[in-house]
């Protein structure tokens, strides 16, 4: 333990309360329980204690260097330019990341308003936040500013069944002791995303979908947002921000809110987090936007100056009519997302999702030959992303990847649907060489083959 006093302040400060001894601060704690030892290890030097940590992370087999991985379902494992951690580790960025005197925070709100304009650029929408805690907040979040924007006269969400069971899981969690009303349409996760418009009345503020859905599938949901606002509703969108490189943009599709997962960005897969919500909408529910916006103003110079606005809408500010209870910005999250974009273009954007796109058909084409194996859905598009349906459990066939080949094989979709129990999700990125799609194939085929 380090302390930075000496011995002489101690005894000056033990002087000033009255006391001669540190141990007389602690007279009225019962003498058995006044000095508790841990049972911990005897003390380590620094390098002593760098080589066994070291010992302890070579334990775990890494993505990428021990194992050749197939895994997505909302995480997926994308190249990381070395120059977003150079910048992120910045100690103006690292331990300063969070405005809380914007005056003089200007290089961080620059960075923050870069993100938002990234971002509304991403989606076709016209303003975002800076940030939510990650897709499925995001996604809740959503539920919550459709629910204020109808000053909480339309309480019913309706989120299609197709949508990351996480999210859905978290957005019930939100609202489950709430007045707010999440209903999931019955027909079952493959439904098609139409199905929705059986659940949608005169009570209902928004329609959440998701583009490509937890399934892979890709669908223009131009029309469907049409229909959601004959109804009077607003329609949402959950993206995977890296399609967005090749598809169609959500706000040309008619969407009013647009969220995504950012952990595609420049940001590694890190055991589960720190991740990044986007949370982009249409300029008229600004005020109901969740979170921080930071503007661009002038100042009284005539210089360019970055201010956080709006900020009535925030917790710390008015609490008891705040929009939502995530007064983060998750900016350093958002930082790593501004600079991989930054560090790409438009163009090398568009070429890693055509990597993804290309690489992914190339593999559902050479895993449909298979016999025993075949797409869910064959006629419907994906990006790189799509869903198998195996010859024997997903568990089995996962495991036996595994164990044999060393593969994170991809999700097995029974975790979250039993009656799935045959279907496999598998994702490909920029980061699956030509190699190792064909091994996967070879090791799918001879695992099928032994049966």
């Amino acid at each position: 333990m380090y302390t930075p006093h000496t011995p002489e302040e101690r005894q000056a400060m033990l002087r000033a309360i009255g006391v001669e001894r540190i141990e007389d601060l602690f007279v009225d704690v019962p003498e058995a329980y006044r000095y508790p030892k841990l049972n911990l290890p005897e003390g380590m030097t620094e390098m002593e204690a760098a080589a066994q940590m070291q010992t302890l992370a070579d334990a775990n087999e890494q993505v990428g260097r021990d194992l050749i991985s197939f895994l997505g379902a909302g995480a997926y494992h994308h190249y990381v330019p070395s120059v977003v951690d150079h910048i992120l580790r910045r100690g103006e960025f690292y331990t300063a990341y969070t405005p809380y005197q914007p005056e003089v925070s200007q290089g961080t709100l620059h960075a923050i308003f870069e993100y938002q304009s990234l971002m509304c650029a991403l989606t076709g929408m016209e303003v975002a936040n800076a940030s939510m805690y990650d897709g499925a907040t995001a996604v809740a979040e959503a539920v919550n500013m459709a629910y204020h924007v109808f000053r909480g006269k339309r309480p019913k969400a309706v989120l299609a069944p197709s949508l990351h069971p996480q999210y859905l899981a978290t957005t019930r969690t939100y609202y489950e002791h709430s007045d707010r009303e999440v209903v999931v349409p019955e027909e079952g996760p493959m439904a098609e995303p139409d199905v929705v418009l059986n659940y949608v009345d005169d009570r209902t503020s928004l329609v959440m979908v998701q583009y490509p859905d937890f399934f892979g599938r890709v669908y223009d949901f131009t029309a469907l947002a049409e229909a959601v606002h004959e109804r009077g509703a607003l329609f949402g969108v959950a993206v995977n921000p890296m399609a967005l490189g090749l598809l169609k943009a959500p706000g040309d599709m008619g969407a009013d809110i647009v969220t995504a997962e950012g952990q595609p960005l420049g940001i590694p897969l890190s055991f589960g987090g720190p991740y990044l919500g986007v949370f982009a909408t249409r300029k008229k529910y600004v005020r109901k936007i969740a979170g921080r916006l930071v503007g661009e103003t002038i100042d009284s110079r005539g210089q360019r100056a970055y201010v956080l606005t709006l900020t009535a809408r925030e917790q710390h500010i008015r609490r008891a009519r705040a929009t939502s209870n995530i007064c983060t910005n998750n900016a350093l999250m958002a930082l790593a997302a501004t600079v991989y974009l930054g560090l790409l273009g438009k163009q090398g954007f568009q070429k890693v999702a055509a990597l993804n796109y290309h690489k992914a058909h190339y593999a559902a084409q050479q895993i449909a030959a298979l016999e025993g194996y075949e797409l869910a859905f064959p006629n419907t598009p994906f990006f790189n992303e799509f869903t198998v349906k195996t010859p024997m459990p997903a568990r089995e066939l996962l495991n036996a990847l595994l164990d044999e080949f060393d593969i994170l094989g991809g999700y097995d979709l029974s975790q979250d649907y039993p009656e799935l129990d045959h279907h496999l999700l598998v994702a490909v990125t920029e980061m699956n060489s030509r190699e190792q799609i064909d091994l996967l194939v070879q090791a799918l085929d001879a695992i099928a083959r032994q049966g």
